[in-house]
């Protein structure tokens, strides 16, 4: 790999971290009480007594990576580029999901919108058009890949945006790969890759707290489709393409899976079957009605029925063997 540590920046992940978790954490509490004030809630279909939940939660992910960023790039001018193509591609990705969590957008048009998150990359040329895939070796896509990108910041934000849909589910397994994102950045000396990997890690671990099942809070699509954004960045900015979509492997899966059930792009209000069943015991049940869509947690419920924490538990397990798996294939890179 060409990625060099530079000793100062390397110092700058764990106050980059610091940042996002604290202002993530410290915003929380009033972001929830503001949003009920407003009206601004969802309710959480999964369980008996359907309560209302603050809706939009991710504005608090947000204000963490922009001030985490902000603060990075002032210590750091060498970090302006990579820090910027970083924060403004979840903002534009963000913009678009509040959005459609103010008036629902059609559910075709979305997935092309995500696609101007990209942008920034784009236009600050911070991206590397040689990915290393194991075995095979470094790649030569001078031409495809600047068309590949605002494709993969599609595909991303879509599919954590998909995965969002029960109590923790979408920071909880997102940690997880993250995780093994910062790992490998470790493995892989990518500077860009760790810093942009600890912001996001720290906003989302500030955010579980209230996410976490029973939820307080839903990140709504303002905070799935930043956070998936984000995760594009890291990996085309930090160079680590492959090891993410391995990382990354459970959201992408469920949302092939659901694209294929359904026959191509529906908005969630649209889908009138739902994947899953809530039984009298709380538990959650795969819905046998041939009509409703497939999931990956459909897959999880294909067995027995699970309470909503125990589905969250298996995802986020399912999620760390891929990430030991995107950590196995770093390391094949490196040998």
């Amino acid at each position: 790999m060409s990625i060099q540590y530079q000793s100062s920046e390397i110092l700058l992940a764990p106050l980059g971290f610091a940042c996002s978790f604290f202002v993530t954490l410290l915003i929380m509490p009033p972001l929830i009480s503001k949003l009920k004030k407003s009206g601004i809630t969802g309710i959480d279909v999964h369980k008996l007594d359907k309560p209302e939940v603050a809706e939009m939660g991710g504005i608090g992910i947000l204000m963490g990576l922009t001030t985490s960023s902000l603060v990075l790039m002032l210590l750091n001018i060498n970090l302006i580029k990579p820090l910027l193509a970083f924060l403004l591609s979840s903002i534009i990705a963000g913009i678009i999901g509040a959005i459609d969590d103010i008036r629902p957008l059609n559910a075709k048009l979305k997935p092309v919108l995500t696609t101007l998150a990209g942008i920034p990359v784009l236009l600050l040329g911070t991206y590397n058009p040689r990915p290393m895939i194991p075995i095979v070796g470094q790649m030569r896509l001078t031409i495809i890949y600047p068309i590949l990108i605002p494709i993969a910041f599609a595909v991303m934000a879509n599919a954590v945006n998909m995965l969002d849909v029960f109590n923790g589910a979408m920071p909880g397994s997102c940690i997880v790969a993250l995780v093994a994102l910062v790992i490998i950045s470790l493995l892989l000396k990518s500077n860009n890759g760790l810093l942009l990997s600890a912001i996001l890690l720290g906003s989302l671990i500030a955010y579980w707290r209230y996410n976490k099942y029973p939820a307080r809070v839903f990140a709504g699509d303002v905070g799935s489709l930043s956070v998936g954004a984000a995760i594009a960045a890291i990996a085309i900015i930090g160079q680590m393409e492959f090891v993410t979509v391995v990382a990354f492997l459970p959201h992408m899966t469920n949302g092939f899976i659901i694209l294929v059930s359904i026959g191509g792009f529906l908005e969630r209000r649209q889908i009138k079957i739902r994947p899953t069943l809530l039984l009298p015991n709380q538990k959650l049940a795969a819905n046998p009605d041939p009509r409703a869509p497939l999931t990956f947690v459909g897959l999880i419920l294909a067995s027995e029925p699970l309470y909503e924490y125990e589905v969250v538990k298996a995802l986020i397990i399912i999620t760390g063997f891929c990430g030991l798996f995107a950590i196995l294939s770093a390391l094949m890179l490196i040998l």
